[in-house]
């Protein structure tokens, strides 16, 4: 049987064993859908990722799974798909710029260098509303029921995965809430990846927003740390007039799963937003599957 390269990487990671883990798999290109989607499922990992040749004029191709489906578009996996091709080599290990390709589209990707440390950010789809019946964004609020909210309304976001986006009052709120899993599950009913709650970082606190994304339809409940979510809450907050074009701003997501990630998410003059932040290779190995 073929032997793959196999790394499991921490992404938005400022140390190991923080930041949200990611599988990925290289040396791909044999591997079928059925075999791709077996294999996330059996890692349980909130992603996985398989990397392949590039079409002509990108850098690398990648496939994005989680223990359920494939996804056109994720934040994590985008971070660690750019890192994971710098480590093979699959790219100029100097570069400043890579082109991605995936479901969602070719998305261009940025790698800053400061010492030994390096950081990625890859531009999100562009994230839009969707327009629902006025029974799903209840049925969403019952699912917080108790919780502190902000002044936002409740709305269903698309940037590749779909994301209901509830702002809670507080850093506080979000910190302390206990989610009602199988009230989620039924509200999210299969039409969206989950629901993703944010609030402003408190005073003193070392993050400007504070999040955190439950999935449980998919098989997570709670995703440690998630760029796609905080891609579409910068849209929602773009939207709002709560961020501006050309600024940026530094989020906390994880902590309540010991992950304590950090991500940075920039909204350049275009009104594109960019996820990036650090990553931690943690296993390096050979896989058989």
């Amino acid at each position: 049987m073929r032997s793959r390269r196999y790394l499991q990487l921490d992404v938005f990671a400022e140390r190991v064993g923080a930041g949200n883990p990611l599988a990925v798999v290289l040396d791909a290109d044999d591997l079928d859908d059925a075999r791709m989607q077996s294999f996330a499922a059996w890692t349980h990992l909130p992603e996985t990722i398989f990397l392949l040749p590039p079409s002509p004029g990108a850098d690398y191709r990648v496939r994005i799974f989680t223990p359920t489906q494939e996804l056109p578009f994720a934040g994590h996996p985008s971070v660690g798909a750019a890192w994971a091709a710098l480590d093979a080599g699959w790219a100029p290990a100097a570069a400043g710029q890579l082109l991605q390709d995936c479901a969602a589209g070719r998305l261009p990707v940025r790698v800053e260098r400061s010492g030994a440390r390096v950081r990625i950010a890859v531009r999100a789809p562009r994230a839009r509303p969707c327009e629902v019946d006025e029974v799903r964004p209840r049925a969403i609020e019952r699912a917080f029921a108790g919780a502190a909210r902000g002044t936002l309304d409740v709305r269903l976001w698309d940037n590749g995965p779909r994301w209901w986006l509830l702002e809670l009052a507080d850093e506080a709120a979000v910190r302390g809430l206990r989610a009602d899993v199988a009230a989620i599950r039924a509200a999210t009913d299969g039409h969206a990846l989950g629901v993703a709650v944010f609030a402003r970082g408190g005073e003193g606190a070392d993050a400007d927003y504070v999040v955190r994304a439950f999935c449980p339809g998919d098989g997570i409940d709670e995703d440690p740390v998630t760029g796609s979510a905080n891609a579409a809450i910068a849209a929602a907050l773009l939207e709002a007039g709560r961020v501006a074009p050309g600024s940026a701003y530094r989020v906390s997501q994880g902590r309540e799963l010991g992950r304590d990630g950090r991500v940075e998410v920039g909204v350049d003059e275009d009104g594109e937003v960019w996820v990036g932040g650090e990553v931690q290779a943690t296993i390096r190995g050979r896989l058989i599957w």
